[in-house]
């Protein structure tokens, strides 16, 4: 065996060894706790929206504006930084080094790459940059995906991928396949049928949200107006504008308010 190759095999071996650390496991658990934050306020901020009083946006970006506005935000803010810098460590050794099925791998190196950019927006906001809309950097990745050759096309199939982003959490809601990532032999049977609830409703509702953005995507594919594409706020917004009006909105939101109470229970009874 070579040197490099010595060396190589050495340092995959320390990145194993930590990734299987207790306290990687500790800080990602915070980093799910503090993921069930973002959901709930992104819930609440829909919630006022729908009810005519919603000042930040609906998106991970308000959300984390929001927490710094409270007493020691910035306090909270860094815990945050450790958590989801935790939570990204851990998905990128599962993308990496698991054992698991391709989908599983490629899920885990997409969740590393969410986790990276949320980050990214904590530290601007630390850092006194603020959090960019995420509707505004859709619109603005669309509109240079529309300028390319076959750009409709291409803004056309990542629309249709987020609609089936949509599908997928709302079939992991309906038929439970969420309980496989949770240690259910430590649960109670009411912390199992509690989790049961949250976890349903919670995949549901960020399913249908996925889906419509993918929608939103979709139309600004055969318009070729990037305006018409949108983040999580635009996509909630737009509930509102339904025959139902705002209390489809309220109903959705509700739904990312149970999610992040699934999130909680998930930083206590997750695989890691």
């Amino acid at each position: 065996m070579s040197t490099a190759q010595s060396a190589g095999r050495s340092a995959e071996a320390a990145a194993r060894r930590a990734a299987d650390s207790p306290a990687l496991d500790r800080l990602a658990r915070i980093g799910l706790a503090c993921r069930g934050v973002l959901y709930g306020l992104i819930g609440v901020l829909a919630i006022q929206i729908a009810m005519g009083s919603g000042g930040e946006e609906a998106d991970k970006g308000g959300a984390i504006s929001t927490v710094a506005e409270l007493p020691f935000g910035s306090v909270i803010l860094w815990v945050m930084v450790v958590g989801f810098v935790a939570l990204a460590v851990w998905q990128a050794s599962e993308a990496l080094f698991s054992h698991g099925k391709t989908l599983d791998r490629v899920e885990a190196a997409a969740r590393t790459v969410v986790y990276g950019f949320i980050v990214f927006t904590l530290l601007s906001v630390l850092l006194g940059g603020g959090a960019a809309s995420e509707d505004q950097k859709s619109q603005d990745v669309t509109a240079k995906l529309l300028d390319l050759p076959a750009g409709e096309w291409i803004v056309g199939l990542i629309g249709l991928g987020i609609i089936a982003l949509g599908v997928y959490w709302v079939r992991q809601g309906v038929t439970k396949k969420f309980r496989e990532e949770l240690d259910t032999g430590r649960m109670s049977p009411k912390a199992r049928s509690m989790m049961d609830r949250l976890g349903m409703a919670g995949y549901v509702a960020r399913g249908v949200i996925a889906g419509l953005a993918g929608i939103l995507v979709i139309q600004a594919a055969i318009t070729h107006d990037p305006d018409k594409a949108g983040g999580i706020d635009q996509a909630l917004r737009s509930f509102a504008d339904t025959p139902v009006g705002p209390w489809l909105l309220i109903a959705v939101a509700l739904g990312l308010v149970l999610f992040a109470g699934y999130c909680f229970g998930e930083s206590r009874w997750r695989r890691t």
